[in-house]
């Protein structure tokens, strides 16, 4: 039977954790080993913003670049430590909520996603690039 967008994203949030923006924050300043994902693609993350320090990956990509059987040319070295705290934002957070579910299924530990994305970051007043 298929699935929606909407039900595949209600799946992941049942999976992972959601934090506010103001969590996030404290996560980030707390931990500054913490790794902010944005898995939007490079179009669309650049009309939004990104949030400082955050690394951009297409949700397409993601698992490409966190695995680790994979040739070290297509990995991200910062996917290498699966203990590594893990925030993934988007725009609003539906993509975001699948990206978090996918890093967890590849074995991440302490992973999550920004509940409203981006967009939520940025009506919080918090900076973006």
């Amino acid at each position: 039977m298929a699935i929606t967008f909407k039900q595949m994203v209600a799946e992941a949030r049942e999976n992972v954790p959601a934090v506010t923006s103001t969590e996030a924050r404290e996560k980030m300043k707390e931990n500054p080993n913490t790794l902010v994902i944005d898995v939007q693609d490079a179009a669309d993350a650049g009309a939004c913003g990104l949030i400082p320090s955050s690394l951009n990956i297409s949700l397409g990509m993601l698992p490409i670049r966190a695995d680790l059987e994979l040739p070290e040319q297509l990995r991200e070295p910062q996917l290498a430590d699966r203990n590594r705290p893990v925030l993934v934002t988007c725009g609003a957070g539906g993509q975001a909520a699948l990206g978090a579910y996918v890093l967890k299924q590849m074995g991440f530990t302490d992973v999550g996603f920004i509940e409203g994305g981006t967009k939520a970051w940025k009506q919080e007043g918090y900076e973006v690039e």
